[in-house]
């Protein structure tokens, strides 16, 4: 008489543990949900410091993550910018950066100076903090509340035409970026590229 056994599988190291992550916009949408899935990274997840412009707002996000720290203020505003990475009081290891307002068209549609701010505004942040890695997450329509605003009443229409054109016949949420910016934090190899997360989308139109 045999008996078989199920092969045990090492469990993974949880690869943001005892790091500290901090996100700039990160009281809503993308920024949020990239706090939250490292914050529960294993038992023992990531430090998060959280940043926004909404106070309140940011109080709950803080709350609901257990945070280390927050800081109400407008990430476009240098002064604060600068004085909020000086008064950090331990070193970090990551830097996600979503404040801002998205411009959707495709870059060869733009000019040249509005090339340089879509690209190099959510740069220069980490460059200024160098050495580290910098890499760039180039979404397209993502479902949160600031497309919500953006789009009003043309919210729904625009989710039904990506759900019936995308290639992965979904709309891309906040998760779907929260994943693959989790992702590059822990891939020590992944510096200087862009990611493009859209759906599909840039094969399409």
């Amino acid at each position: 008489m045999s008996s078989s056994t199920t092969p045990v599988l090492p469990q993974r190291e949880p690869e943001l543990a005892g790091q500290t992550v901090v996100v700039i916009g990160g009281s809503a949408g993308i920024g949020l949900e990239t706090a939250r899935r490292a914050r529960a990274e294993g038992a023992e997840g990531a430090e998060v410091i959280l940043t926004g412009r909404d106070a309140d707002r940011l109080k709950q996000a803080a709350l609901e993550l257990g945070a280390r720290r927050t800081a109400a203020f407008d990430a476009n505003n240098a002064a604060c910018l600068e004085t909020f990475f000086q008064d950090l009081p331990t070193p970090i290891d990551h830097v996600l950066a979503t404040a801002g307002s998205p411009r959707y068209g495709p870059l060869l549609e733009m000019d040249a100076a509005q090339v340089r701010q879509a690209v190099s505004e959510h740069l220069v942040l980490a460059l200024e903090l160098a050495p580290v890695r910098v890499n760039l997450i180039a979404a397209g329509f993502v479902d949160t509340p600031l497309s919500a605003s953006l789009l009003g009443d043309r919210l729904e229409e625009r989710r039904n035409e990506l759900r019936a054109t995308l290639p992965i016949g979904r709309v891309v949420g906040p998760a779907d970026v929260a994943a693959l910016a989790v992702h590059i934090m822990s891939n020590t190899a992944l510096t200087g590229a862009t990611y493009d997360i859209d759906g599909g989308q840039q094969f399409i139109w």
